[in-house]
């Protein structure tokens, strides 16, 4: 089957039309609902939609969740008719896992679309069965000249706003399911487990802004059933299922998975909270992050526990996941000379480098779930990211990351970009050591989008240690503005298969493109 179009032929919008109706089954709830309605039939119910994440040239991983203990079976197939399918028996669902359970595909055909089908049977009955639930995605190309193109952001359901049903629910989903990408990168900050969503809101110029509100939404989550809570409620909204349905997924995470700016070891100082033990939280919030998303690296043996990963596209892309959580020292004012574990940590470090320096692809684009350059604050002397706001040598985490610098300009790999989301607006700026402090790197460029569903904030001081230039920002005046008032962000990145070029697009929604840059393949920087 050859590789599709960008746009979507006849074939493929009727299977997703079909894909539709059946996750449609979980209508988006009336405000103050606190859960959809299954049915009760006695047959296993997937209303939550399907996802499908970390797809490469010959396999993928598939994610369901049942309303009951449930057998997962998955069916793919080159035609939306089904026929010729293959079955794949997934694993048994039930209380330990929420009821979310994933089925990796191998040996799928490289550049093909792969249409499937999810269905749940009695775990004491396989003839009874629910509902099967539609997807379909792409897999990736084993020819350059096929090119690749997907979306990236983050930042969902922050600073209170939530699923607003007057304005449609998450309607930038819907925008960017349209524009058809090969897979979507989700920067962290998926959920915001220590934010509240209240059943409405006063804006500014009077409107009332009104949220679909659940029992877990009511407090900050510190129970792994909060947790897992917190996960659901984005999965009420139908764009969103829609999108899941149709788009695959490379998920990393930040903070608000578990707390605002944690990190290890951290004992917290907040009433909210009556777990006071940070760790405790995040291994909770880890559970649920792996019970909700198709993660590779947290699924099975073959990568462990650990959300850092590479996710190979073809011959243009590899697409290096960060974690800048797992593995940081306490946020500090981070003037110290001398610091071996930085944000990335040591062992993390270790594999990027191997992992930079092994790969062949094109383009090494960085998926970073933290700006490099952006002062982000914790405090009133701490910092949250790696720039600290001295312009000077490197200090504190900024060592790592000179060192990661030198080592890729050292070691000449071409064609490395670094993605984030994470400060709720959107920029690009170009790192040159003739503008720096530090001087031993290769030129680079960082672009930053999000968010998603979320306030969005005003811009962040540069720090000059890597000699940041900032040529596009946009970003309000005051914090917190809401979705109604302001557009949502994302960005695109399009990898063109015959010249190599890579263009960055910073999108917001309601299709404008907001800043272009075109990259050169081939070069250490650019």
């Amino acid at each position: 089957m050859p590789y599709r179009p960008r746009t979507p032929s006849p074939d493929r919008r009727t299977v997703l039309r079909g894909s539709l109706v059946a996750t449609a089954a979980l209508t988006l709830p009336v405000a103050g609902a606190a859960a959809p309605a299954f049915a009760r039939s006695g047959r296993p119910d997937a209303a939550w939609g399907v996802q499908v994440g970390d797809v490469t040239s010959s396999s993928a991983l598939v994610w369901v969740r049942s309303d009951r203990p449930a057998r997962m079976v998955v069916e793919t197939s080159a035609t939306e008719s089904f026929r010729r399918a293959r079955t794949w028996h997934g694993p048994l669902l039930g209380a330990g896992t929420d009821f979310t359970g994933t089925t990796p595909l191998y040996g799928l055909p490289p550049g093909e679309q792969v249409h499937y089908r999810v269905t749940l049977a009695a775990p004491d009955d396989p003839r009874r069965t629910g509902e099967p639930v539609y997807g379909t995605f792409r897999t990736a190309p084993a020819r350059r000249r096929d090119g690749v193109r997907f979306l990236w952001s983050g930042d969902i359901a922050g600073q209170g706003w939530g699923i607003n049903p007057d304005i449609g629910g998450y309607r930038v989903y819907d925008e960017m399911r349209r524009l058809d990408p090969d897979f979507f990168l989700c920067s962290g900050d998926n959920i915001y487990a220590d934010g509240v969503i209240e059943p409405s809101v006063t804006l500014p110029d009077g409107r009332v802004w009104h949220n679909v509100t659940t029992q877990e939404k009511a407090k900050v989550a510190e129970t792994l059933a909060e947790y897992r809570g917190n996960f659901r409620y984005n999965l009420l909204d139908d764009n969103l299922r829609r999108f899941n349905a149709q788009v695959p997924s490379v998920v990393q995470w930040d903070d608000h998975e578990v707390r605002n700016n944690w990190y290890p070891g951290q004992i917290l100082d907040d009433a909210r909270y009556s777990e006071k033990n940070v760790d405790v939280l995040a291994a909770r919030s880890t559970q649920a992050f792996g019970e909700y998303f198709p993660v590779s690296t947290l699924h099975g043996s073959a990568g462990g526990d650990r959300v850092h990963r590479v996710v190979r596209h073809g011959p243009l892309l590899d697409l290096f996941v960060l974690d800048m959580r797992t593995f940081r020292n306490a946020n500090s004012p981070g003037r110290q000379p001398d610091d071996a574990t930085g944000i990335l940590g040591a062992e993390q470090l270790a594999w990027l480098e191997r992992e930079l320096s092994r790969s062949r692809a094109v383009w090494k684009v960085i998926a970073a779930d933290m700006p490099l350059g952006l002062v982000v604050a914790d405090g009133a002397t701490d910092f949250e990211a790696v720039a600290q706001g001295d312009p000077g040598a490197p200090l504190g985490r900024e060592l790592q990351i000179a060192g990661l610098l030198r080592f890729i300009k050292h070691h000449r790999i071409t064609g490395t970009v670094w993605l984030t989301a994470d400060v709720h607006y959107t920029s690009a700026q170009h790192y040159a050591p003739e503008r720096a402090a530090f001087k031993d790197f290769a030129p680079f460029w960082e672009f930053v989008t999000g968010p998603l569903a979320a306030g969005q904030f005003p811009s962040n001081a540069l720090d000059g240690t890597f000699g940041p230039d900032q040529v596009f920002v946009q970003a309000p005046d005051r914090a917190n503005v809401s979705p109604m008032e302001t557009p949502a962000l994302f960005g695109e990145v399009d990898i063109d298969g015959d010249s190599g070029e890579l263009t960055v697009r910073l999108r917001e929604q309601g299709g404008s493109v907001l800043f272009s840059k075109v990259l050169q393949p081939g070069r250490v920087g650019q």
